[in-house]
């Protein structure tokens, strides 16, 4: 960290920040992840009617899934009910969104707390699709935070919004290709092999998973294929417009707690060498990167020299599990080239790659303190 970063940190006040849907697997990443954060404090938790009133550790109690025990601040806080939208966005700067809930009712659910003029960085799927509702993977497309301003008209807000991050499995193999992205991406044919833990669950919660393989996983292979392409997409005249990318993809649920990995093949317009695709992987780097965002990562991409590598066990967590790891790039006998990727699923891929989108968006200005 710079000196000019480090003098930023130590001036700023804390935003304050809800955690909706905080008794869920992804709902206690995000507990665990921001406590300590140095832009933003935890000041209120909201789930399911079933669990609201309750103290956290008495709502979470036999159901606490993260590795560790629940963060000392958070035990006592009494939960909200997240359909209550206007006994707690007062109390919070933004939330963080991770309900189990259906599709248009997180929509409307979204949409509500956005109106007050609460920001809200949404770890579900229901708004990714939406036109003027950005999909964001900060490092690869920081510059679709132009969209926020078309939605701000649309809702008749001055500061409220949401933003959504993508899907988790392809977070381990999208930010892998942005810097190829230069070459021209022709078609891409991709298998992921997704970890019980983006299901949610544990191997006590899910035993049928041990020694097994599910070749279905419902919704993904959709999302795979063209969630990238909002990603990778170009802001043009207050619209987002997909790229022009051929995906085919394939998703398995393995016998994995943490950690999507990706097989990748990928044909190029003008097709680079092998040391041109290996230099870009190390040369990587955004504007989180630039701007020693506190989650991100030093290096976001990793490329692995053994022929083994990467593996679930052994790199899941690299960068704090911020990171990507790539390995056996290699010709490809139909298209060009193929490699593997691996990221952590709950933290790259969930709750940390939501935190990192929340400090880009703060620290472009579109997150700011609500007037006491």
């Amino acid at each position: 960290m710079s000196t000019e970063e480090g003098q930023r940190e130590d001036n700023m006040q804390k935003y304050k920040v809800g955690v909706i849907g905080a008794t869920g697997y992804v709902g206690q990443r995000f507990l665990t992840l921001l406590d300590g954060h140095p832009w933003f404090e935890t000041v209120l938790v909201a789930a399911s009617s079933r669990s609201a009133g309750m103290k956290y550790e008495s709502a979470v109690e036999g159901r606490w899934k993260i590795g560790g025990c629940v963060p000392d601040k958070i035990r006592e806080m009494i939960v909200y009910d997240a359909a209550d939208v206007g006994s707690y966005v007062e109390k919070v700067d933004f939330v963080f969104c991770a309900v189990d809930m259906k599709k248009e009712d997180i929509k409307k659910l979204e949409e509500k707390i956005a109106c007050t003029e609460t920001p809200v960085i949404s770890n579900n799927s229901a708004n990714r699709w939406t036109p003027d509702v950005p999909m964001m993977i900060p490092e690869v497309n920081p510059e679709h935070a132009a969209v926020i301003d078309v939605q701000k008209k649309r809702l008749g807000t001055k500061n409220g919004f949401i933003a959504v991050k993508p899907n988790c499995s392809i977070q381990s193999y999208v930010p892998a290709l942005a810097p190829l992205y230069k070459y021209g991406i022709d078609s891409i044919s991709v298998c992921t092999y997704q970890a019980i833990s983006g299901a949610g669950k544990t191997f006590a919660d899910w035993p049928e998973m041990e020694h097994n393989i599910i070749p279905f996983i419902g919704g993904e292979e959709e999302k795979s294929e063209k969630e990238p392409l909002k990603i990778w997409g170009t802001f043009s005249e207050g619209k987002l417009i997909p790229a022009d990318i051929r995906i085919s993809a394939q998703c398995y649920r393995v016998p994995v707690q943490e950690g999507h990995m990706a097989a990748v093949s990928v044909k190029f317009v003008n097709k680079p060498s092998q040391e041109d695709i290996i230099s870009a992987w190390k040369e990587f780097r955004g504007i989180p990167q630039e701007r020693g965002l506190p989650t991100a990562p030093l290096k976001m991409l990793e490329y692995c020299d053994e022929n083994d590598r990467p593996q679930s066990k052994v790199d899941c967590n690299y960068e704090k599990g911020m990171g990507v790891t790539i390995g056996r790039l290699r010709e490809d006998s139909i298209l060009d080239y193929k490699f593997t990727c691996l990221s952590h699923n709950t933290i790259r891929g969930a709750a940390g790659g939501a935190i990192l989108t929340a400090e880009l968006l703060a620290d472009k200005g579109y997150i700011k303190h609500k007037e006491v």
